[in-house]
């Protein structure tokens, strides 16, 4: 697979059109994701951690245009056109909440598609970044109590964000006994 190199994922971003504080809050989520895979690997998971890091890098680029829920697919499609891999432009297009279903992806006027993280390195950097607001890091009862807020207490999310966070934790409590 040919991923960009950490300093060619961060000039794709600005040459996007990205702002500062758009690669600031990226350059913090990779942080956040390199230290779970970190974990994951002294726990004997097998993670491929440089497609995390660019993941993590460039997960936000589809917010070169725009700010709304539509910028996970906006990343995927400037990923593809730039002719990154695959893997990567899945990690952009699934990052957004703990996902986005096909039936909520019509509902709310995405084209029409899963969103929803599938493989460990989607996962992680999903996570990564909901651990993560603007440019600090937080736990991730912030970021359930601001969807609760947004979205109300009965959407899916909250539920598939508890979900992503049940699986990551039981992969390193499982695997560290």
């Amino acid at each position: 697979m040919n991923l960009p190199t950490r300093e060619e994922a961060i000039k794709l971003m600005f040459e996007a059109g990205c702002s500062q504080s758009v690669v600031d809050h990226c350059l913090i989520v990779s942080k956040v994701a390199l230290n779970l895979v970190q974990e994951l690997k002294i726990h004997g998971i097998q993670v491929d951690s440089m497609l995390v890091e660019i993941g993590a890098l460039m997960h936000d680029i589809g917010r070169s245009k725009t700010h709304s829920v539509e910028h996970g697919v906006a990343g995927g499609e400037v990923a593809r056109k730039k002719g990154l891999p695959e893997p990567l432009a899945k990690i952009i297009e699934r990052h957004v909440g703990a996902g986005i279903t096909e039936d909520e992806a019509e509902r709310i006027g995405l084209k029409r598609g899963n969103y929803v993280p599938e493989t460990l390195e989607e996962k992680i950097v999903a996570y990564a970044d909901k651990l993560v607001e603007g440019s600090r890091q937080v736990d991730l009862e912030v970021t359930v109590e601001k969807f609760r807020k947004e979205l109300g207490e009965d959407h899916p999310v909250v539920e598939r964000l508890r979900s992503l966070q049940n699986e990551i934790v039981s992969l390193l409590e499982v695997n560290s006994l």
